[in-house]
């Protein structure tokens, strides 16, 4: 009886402790790490929410952009952290897509463990003002009147731009070229000036210049229209139904966490999203936000991993 009411003292002597941790964290500033270049979707999400949990958490939380190899660069370094400070934001192409086409240095989804999800926002197949397609079947035309002619950006391999390409590719029938770029910022100067043709970049990145005429919209990749354009077809609309994807942004951690710490992030972030000026900040670049509980931020997380490796599986997507 001595030993077990020993154990139960230790246990709660334990629990009491990382309790205790978690109320006395962040006791210093946290870093949220992104894994593409400044002026992207996922920038765009990861300073809107750390523009206002900063001083939910009396810390100042310092957005770092890490870009490079389809976002995965972020979530090493927040993999193998150990200040406890470290976040990522997360997205669908390093969380849901590249673990099928990379060789990784952390596990997915050992390593690192959902947080608090954020949102979703559409692709958008978008082209530059040099091409005389002003719908996806007369795109669709060109590029087979004229076999590897077409360019197509993404910001970089694995990303959904590039999978959103290929799905579009194999739909369609057609071949375009794939060009790669480190982030949607440098692959939007190319597109405005004529250098490449085409892309299926995220709504966040593109919506300022669809606006303001430099570049075209043809179609989103969501069953339904956005509210930000509502004048543009879904791809269903424009006879392409299989062309259906979105990218995701979720804050991640290591998984090495203390719960009652996610559990804090989570309960912050969620507070953020549901702050009016977040919600039109985000709302006004496209963005649907949908927050849900951990628990459900992790099926989803498990559910899309999934349905992406059979997308790659399916479509023969690969990395060259």
């Amino acid at each position: 009886m001595k030993t077990i009411v020993a154990a139960l003292a230790g246990g709660l002597l334990a629990l009491g402790s990382t309790v205790a941790a978690a109320q006395e964290w962040p006791n210093k500033p946290l870093r949220l790490l992104v894994g593409s270049a400044p002026g992207g979707g996922t920038d765009a999400m990861a300073r809107a929410v750390a523009d206002r949990l900063g001083p939910l958490l009396k810390q100042a939380v310092v957005v770092e952009n890490k870009p490079g190899v389809s976002n995965t660069l972020a979530a090493d370094a927040t993999a193998k952290s150990t200040d406890g400070h470290t976040l990522v934001m997360g997205v669908v192409t390093a969380h849901a897509i590249a673990p099928h086409l990379l060789k990784l240095g952390y596990d997915n989804n050992r390593d690192l463990v959902p947080v608090a999800f954020v949102g979703t926002v559409p692709n958008v197949l978008i082209v530059t003002n040099g091409l005389t397609a002003k719908t996806v079947p007369e795109l669709v035309s060109m590029a087979k009147k004229e076999p590897g002619r077409i360019n197509y950006a993404s910001s970089g391999t694995g990303s959904t731009q590039h999978i959103a390409a290929e799905m579009f590719k194999d739909a369609a029938g057609i071949d375009i070229v794939h060009v790669p770029y480190k982030g949607s910022s440098a692959a939007l100067v190319d597109l405005v000036s004529g250098q490449v043709q085409m892309s299926f970049d995220t709504m966040p990145s593109v919506i300022g210049q669809i606006k303001n005429g430099k570049l075209r919209a043809l179609a989103v990749t969501t069953p339904k229209r956005n509210a930000q354009l509502p004048n543009v077809p879904t791809m269903a609309e424009s006879g392409l139904p299989a062309v259906e994807i979105g990218a995701w942004y979720g804050v991640y951690m290591p998984a090495s966490t203390p719960k009652p710490v996610q559990q804090r992030v989570h309960d912050e972030v969620n507070k953020v999203l549901a702050m009016p000026e977040t919600k039109t900040r985000l709302e006004a670049v496209g963005a649907e936000l949908t927050p849900m509980t951990q628990a459900d931020f992790a099926a989803f997380h498990a559910a899309e991993y999934k349905r992406y490796g059979d997308i790659i599986r399916k479509n023969n997507i690969k990395i060259d």
